[in-house]
Order: C-alpha cells, then structure tokens, then sequence
C-alpha cells in the first residue's frame, strides 16, 4: 500500500519541527512531499536539512494552496498510490493517525477527516467543531452520551487541513479548482465530491493539531468573505447555474435599490461592485464548472 502525503509550506519554518516529524513517526509508512510556495524564511532548505526522506519541490512562485497540493496529486497518481493525505503547514498528526484513517476507509468514500484539536491540544478546534456541529447525523450525540463511538461517521464537510484522499476517486474527481487561490478550494472540492455521489467522513479516534491561532487573529473583510462564498455557491455543480444566477441578480438588484434609496451610499456601492465583480468572473465561472465535471478534473498528468 502506497501513501503520498502532501504538505504546502510557505514561510513555515516554525512549524516544521512538529509537522513534518510527527509524519516521520507514523506507524505507517507515508512518503512525504513538500511543494514550496516560494517561501522566503528557508523552509525548502531546513526541510532538506532536518527531514532527508521528505521529497522538497519548489514550485518558484506562489501557487496557492489548491493549486500546489495538485502537483502532488498528479505525482501520486503517476506512482500508483492508494492514498494521498493532505496535512496543512501549521498542523501535525499522531503516531498513528493516518493508520487509523485507512483502517475506516471504504470505496464509497472520496474524504476520510480526522478530529481538530487546537495547537494546545486541549480543545477541539473551533472552526472545526463548528463544521461537525453543523453536519453531523443526529445520532453522534447519543453515541457520546452512551459510550458507543463508532470508527467513522458520514459529515457533509469538513476543512481540508488534514484530508485523507482515496485515490480512485480523485482519478474520478480530480484535483483542486486553481482559480481559487487561498479559501473555498476545500468547500468546491466537496461540492464536486457530491456531484460525483462520494461521501465524506470523519474518524472519531485519529486525531491531528492545528496551530492556527495566528490566523484567526487576522479575520478578511467582510467583502472578501461574500466574494469568496459567491466564488464558490457558483461554481456548485450540485446547483443549476441559471438558478443560481437568477436568485443573485434579483437579491442584489433589491438589496442595491433599498440602498440607494435609504442614501446608504456606501452600500448601494458595494452592490453595484459585487454584481460587476460576478459579470466579470462569468467566463471563468463558466469554464470551471465544464472542467469540473471532466474525470480527472484540473490535473495535468504526463
């Protein structure tokens, strides 16, 4: 059984001694690749100098995450592997957590999670149980309160810091979406799981750490944050374009008139911006979703 796991660094030097040694110590055995965005601190070399197995490819200039982690796949796929595992930078697993998530694999499921801890370890992490709690099948609460844990439980997403990958159904559903640089290429991915009749789910007793404190201390604006949800509710191939786009043009056409006439200037602004910012990505909102529902979606294999 072949594992490729895949870590996108960018400047994540200070995270390399956790990530990629707890991988070193898996009770099963993985081959590491690193694809470097172009980072500036020397991760690429310390990487080289701590961790000799742990193949190192500098892409030369910043990818994105979506984009980088396909190189991988690509790799992968070329060598045969069962499985890929995607594991974020400022993350890193137990001793035998990628054994556990291949022990609960089965065809039917393209995305097998882990449980988020937090980088202490003494929490779920939030964003992560936000994710559970929003999806998961009602009986999850009963087996805690009994005792009864299953080995895995269906979920409707979760974040793609730590993705087990079975590789058959990428060679059906194919790698990331790169027009989306950084944020919503995991949600796409999912929605494209969907469309493709996978499922996705998560193991109760694997579990990894996620350091990602620094980042929820640094929250985008709220309009980066709507243009990403628009980026991705129009790329969902589960959903008609033409219901999609009617719904956002009659919502925001609406929402803008209200504006103006309230002399909310800054929001009738906003609208008029957000409904030219849609018009402009049509094209490419179009070419993605054709791409989409090709097998083997966004991966240029030799």
């Amino acid at each position: 059984m072949l594992i490729y796991t895949i870590i996108v660094t960018y400047n994540g030097s200070k995270w390399l001694d956790r990530c990629f040694g707890s991988l070193v110590d898996s009770t099963v055995a993985t081959k590491i690749l690193a694809i470097d965005n172009k980072s500036n601190d020397g991760t690429p070399e310390a990487i080289r100098s701590k961790f000799p197995s742990v193949e190192v490819i500098e892409a030369g200039e910043n990818l994105g995450f979506g984009k980088a982690n396909n190189i991988g796949l690509v790799k992968a796929l070329n060598e045969n592997a069962d499985y890929v595992f995607l594991l974020n930078q400022d993350a890193w697993v137990e001793a035998d957590t990628i054994e556990k998530l291949v022990s609960v694999q089965s065809p039917e499921y393209a995305i097998l999670s882990p449980m988020h801890l937090n980088g202490q370890g003494n929490a779920l992490d939030m964003r992560f149980a936000n994710y559970v709690l929003a999806s998961l099948n009602p009986d999850v609460l009963s087996d805690i309160y009994l005792s009864r844990i299953k080995a895995r439980y269906d979920i409707k997403y979760a974040n793609a810091a730590a993705w087990l990958l079975s590789m058959h159904c990428v060679e059906q559903i194919g790698g990331f979406d790169p027009s989306f640089f950084m944020y919503g290429e995991d949600d796409n991915y999912i929605h494209r799981v969907q469309y493709f009749g996978y499922k996705i789910g998560f193991c109760p007793s694997a579990r990894i750490y996620h350091d990602r404190s620094f980042r929820d201390q640094d929250e985008k604006p709220h309009i980066d944050v709507y243009k990403k949800t628009l980026r991705v509710n129009f790329r969902d191939l589960n959903r008609s374009l033409l219901k999609i786009t009617t719904r956002f043009f009659i919502d925001q056409m609406k929402s803008a008139l209200k504006s103006f006439l309230c002399l909310r200037l800054k929001d009738f602004e906003i609208n008029i911006y957000i409904i030219f910012f849609i018009i402009a990505s049509f094209h490419q909102i179009i070419m993605s979703r054709k791409e989409a529902k090709k097998k083997g979606a966004f991966l240029q294999r030799n």
